[in-house]
C-alpha cells in the first residue's frame, strides 16, 4: 500500500530523512520510535503530501506521490481523503468556530451533501464521545478534548489510513488510556495505522510493528513491535529509553 524506496529530505541544510526504505501494508499498524529530532514527524509529513521526497520514491497504492502528482487537484482530493493526519499540536489542526463545523470541514471540502455530512459528524461525535461539546468553540476546550476533536475531524472523511504525530502527547493517563482503547478500534477495523510514540506503556497491543529511527535520520531497524520495545539494550544504545 504504502512504498519508500531510498527517499530522502532536508530542510535547508538540516537533514531530516536518509535513504528510507519502507513498506507498509493495508491494515498495518506500525509504530515510529525514535529519539526526537530523528525524523519521525517529517516521515509523517511526507507521507501525507506535506512535503516532498528530495530523493527516492514514495508510492501510495502504486502512484508516484509528489509536487507534481498532487497539482492535480481531483488525484489530491482523494489522496487527502485516503490518508488522514493527526497533528502533534492540536490547535495547528483545529480552526473553526464551533466543534461541529470543525468535523464537517472535511466533509465539506469534498463536496458531500449535508445530509452525508450531518450523518458523519454524528458518527464521530458518538466514536470520540464528544456529543456535549458540539457546539464549544475548540479553542475553549481542554488539551484532551481538543484532541478528540482533531480526531473526529480526521475520521469524519473515513480515511484508509491514519497518521498520527505522538498522539498521546501532554495528555493525563485517562485521555491515554482512552484513545489507546480507541486506536484498538480502530486496528480492529481494518484501518491502517502509522503513529510516531514515545508512550510505550500506553500502546500495549496497539502496534503489530516497528520502525526505529537514529539520530542519523536513517531507519536502524524493522521489525515486530513487542520485540524491539522489549529489546531494552537497543533502546538504550539508540537513546530511546
Amino acid at each position: 500500500m504504502i512504498h519508500l524506496s531510498d527517499v530522502s529530505f532536508s530542510y535547508a541544510d538540516a537533514p531530516a530523512l536518509a535513504h528510507i526504505d519502507l513498506e507498509i501494508e493495508r491494515g498495518d499498524s506500525l509504530a515510529l520510535i525514535g529519539p526526537n529530532g530523528s525524523g519521525k514527524s517529517t516521515l509523517l509529513k511526507l507521507l501525507n503530501g506535506l512535503v516532498f521526497s528530495q530523493g527516492g520514491i514514495y508510492r501510495y497504492d502504486g502512484e508516484e506521490i509528489s509536487h507534481a502528482r498532487l497539482k492535480d487537484q481531483r488525484f489530491a482530493k482523494v489522496f487527502h481523503q485516503r490518508v488522514g493526519f493527526l497533528f502533534q499540536n492540536s490547535d495547528a489542526q483545529l480552526f473553526c468556530t464551533s466543534v461541529r463545523d470543525e468535523i464537517a470541514f472535511g466533509p465539506r471540502q469534498m463536496g458531500l451533501s449535508e445530509s452525508e455530512i450531518d450523518r458523519r459528524v454524528g458518527d464521530c461525535l458518538g466514536l470520540l464521545g464528544i456529543e456535549a461539546l458540539s457546539h464549544r468553540i475548540p479553542y475553549h476546550l481542554s488539551g484532551g478534548e481538543k484532541r478528540k476533536v482533531a480526531l473526529a475531524s480526521v475520521l469524519a472523511l473515513n480515511p484508509d489510513v491514519l497518521v498520527l504525530d505522538e498522539p498521546m502527547n501532554a495528555l493525563d493517563p485517562r485521555t491515554k488510556h482512552f484513545l489507546r482503547d480507541f486506536l484498538l478500534s480502530i486496528r480492529a477495523s481494518g484501518k491502517t495505522i502509522v503513529c510516531a510514540t514515545h508512550d510505550f506503556e500506553y500502546v500495549e497491543g496497539v502496534f503489530d510493528r516497528a520502525a526505529v529511527f537514529s539520530m542519523k535520520h536513517e531507519i536502524v531497524r524493522t521489525g515486530v513491535y513487542d520485540h524491539i520495545i522489549g529489546d531494552r539494550d537497543f533502546l538504550r544504545a539508540n537513546n530511546i529509553v
